[in-house]
């Protein structure tokens, strides 16, 4: 986790909230970011960035699931955790539902929200760091020539070279030399390397 470039952004509308809990989180050497609604957090660059989001369920004008719906609905994954007051649990648990990492009902343990925040952006960071990997593992895919691309269909699959060469209507030679400049461009050393890097693309989508 690196919590040197990860910030919580603290979104209450109560400002006694964004003060204890933003003292709480600072104390231990967290980056905290605090917003008096979600429109504020919306207009800030923080979704941009790594961390979480420690959001008040129930606030004026936007609540916390429209904004945990809006960001979703954009695409953005960062790990949310909800605040919740007495009688907002039913709403914690559509969030929940919709993927929240957590709720804390308030009044809460200071050591209970520190350890969920923690986890928060260490699931955060893991899954930039998973991120930069299919970047990286697509970049590579991306220099494979067509023909190139169909041999490692099939040594994927599990193919001999013999049945590749009279799949594609090639010399089990030139297999072999598709093969090796797969190996080279997909920086892959054995064959679970390549079939890692594919698990990778296919986990993202890729």
């Amino acid at each position: 986790m690196n919590e040197i470039t990860s910030t919580v952004f603290l979104i209450d509308d109560d400002q006694a909230v964004r003060d204890a809990v933003g003292l709480l989180l600072r104390a231990t050497g967290l980056s905290v970011e605090s917003f008096a609604s979600a429109a504020d957090f919306l207009k800030s660059d923080g979704i941009r960035r790594p961390g979480c989001l420690l959001l008040d369920v129930r606030m004026p004008g936007m609540s916390g699931l429209d904004l945990q719906k809006q960001l979703q609905d954009q695409g953005h994954r960062i790990p949310i955790i909800f605040m919740t007051g007495h009688g907002d649990v039913p709403m914690a648990t559509r969030a929940m539902k919709a993927g929240a990492f957590d709720f804390i009902e308030k009044p809460f343990q200071g050591q209970t929200l520190l350890a969920r925040v923690r986890e928060a952006l260490e699931r955060d960071a893991r899954e930039l760091r998973r991120q930069a990997q299919r970047s990286e593992a697509a970049a590579r895919l991306a220099r494979l020539s067509p023909r190139e691309r169909e041999v490692l269909e099939r040594v994927a699959a599990g193919q001999y070279n013999k049945v590749i060469a009279a799949e594609l209507g090639i010399s089990l030679s030139t297999v072999e030399i598709h093969r090796k400049r797969v190996m080279e461009k997909l920086e892959a050393n054995s064959l679970s390397d390549l079939i890692r890097t594919l698990a990778l693309l296919d986990a993202g989508g890729s």
